[in-house]
């Protein structure tokens, strides 16, 4: 007997898939049917972890009313036959000099963007490519500030300054630690209820920290490479998790390199939120910022009110031409 339905990606291990028809945790095996493209999309994946689906399997008429798993199983899996229009995604060119894009993760209703000021460094510039593509795509961010059990009082001018240029741009920041549990029980209400993405490089603790959300779960978690310290990829596949307090995550492999996609440099500083409320001062438009007569973006970085680090990551992105790491 056929059957059809709609589900949920909830994790893709190269040409194979798990869905699951949300809110239930109920995992089976799928496969895609031929090709699926989406329109004018240069995506190497064309089906991500978070995307809705629609899929049919051949089940015995006898377990009709059995739960998914008993009745698709990876010898007979399901077949993937089109994807639901998403409502946001986040994507990222896939490799350097590369004009193909990958899908970290569709349908998100809030990215975290997992950082360390140390233990590794925090670098400005990925952090914002991030925070403009999450704006791009309409991906609601909050800044998780994670190993706050490390940072002693030499880094206390590191850490106001950094508040004060994120918290200054809009962005909410949570201070947390996985290893004290500090800021854990606020995230846990945070992600409540919701589909999380938690992206950032590797070596910042994303799973260390989705096993503190949830000690049931079993995220792989790496150590830092005391050579470049740098995180050792941990995570290969982006996965989906359920919470048992509710909510589901999705965490994705460390990025070392975030290209921005379907961006002109016109755009940019529209997804800067303190440049777009300063822009409306410019005496020219459009401006871009640079060079222009009576710029007021210009003249908020040179009177503090824009951060320089944000402005200088700003005129980084201008100036790359297929390179971004």
């Amino acid at each position: 007997m056929l059957i059809k339905g709609e589900a949920t990606v909830v994790k893709h291990t190269g040409s194979h898939y798990l869905l699951s028809r949300l809110p239930h945790w109920d995992l089976f095996p799928a496969v895609l049917r031929g090709k699926i493209r989406l329109k004018g999309s240069n995506a190497t994946n064309p089906v991500a972890v978070g995307d809705v689906v629609v899929f049919e399997a051949e089940v015995a008429e006898n377990v009709q009313d059995a739960p998914m798993a008993e009745m698709v199983t990876a010898e007979n899996p399901a077949v993937i036959t089109s994807i639901k229009p998403r409502n946001n995604y986040i994507i990222r060119k896939s490799t350097n000099l590369s004009r193909q894009s990958h899908i970290i993760a569709a349908n998100v209703d809030r990215a975290f963007l997992v950082i360390t000021i140390d233990y590794p460094q925090v670098k400005l510039p990925f952090l914002d490519r991030l925070l403009v593509t999450c704006e791009v795509y309409n991906v609601p961010a909050t800044i998780v500030l994670n190993k706050c059990d490390l940072y002693g009082p030499e880094h206390a001018d590191m850490l106001a300054a950094f508040h004060e240029i994120y918290e200054g741009a809009g962005y909410p920041i949570i201070e947390v630690s996985a290893h004290t549990g500090q800021g854990v029980d606020e995230l846990r209400n945070m992600v409540n209820g919701h589909i999380s993405l938690f992206s950032g490089v590797s070596g910042v603790g994303k799973s260390s920290l989705i096993k503190a959300l949830d000690p049931a779960l079993e995220p792989r978690v790496g150590e830092i490479s005391d050579a470049h310290e740098q995180g050792r990829h941990t995570t290969t596949f982006y996965e989906m998790y359920s919470l048992a307090t509710g909510g589901f995550i999705i965490d994705t492999p460390g990025i070392r390199g975030f290209g921005l996609v379907d961006l002109k440099k016109e755009e940019i500083a529209l997804y800067f939120p303190e440049m777009l409320e300063a822009a409306q001062n410019c005496r020219f438009t459009p401006c871009t910022h640079t060079h222009e007569p009576g710029c007021a973006v210009k003249e908020a970085v040179e009177a503090g009110d824009i951060s320089y680090d944000r402005y200088s990551s700003y005129l980084g992105m201008l100036e790359e031409e297929g390179k971004y790491r």
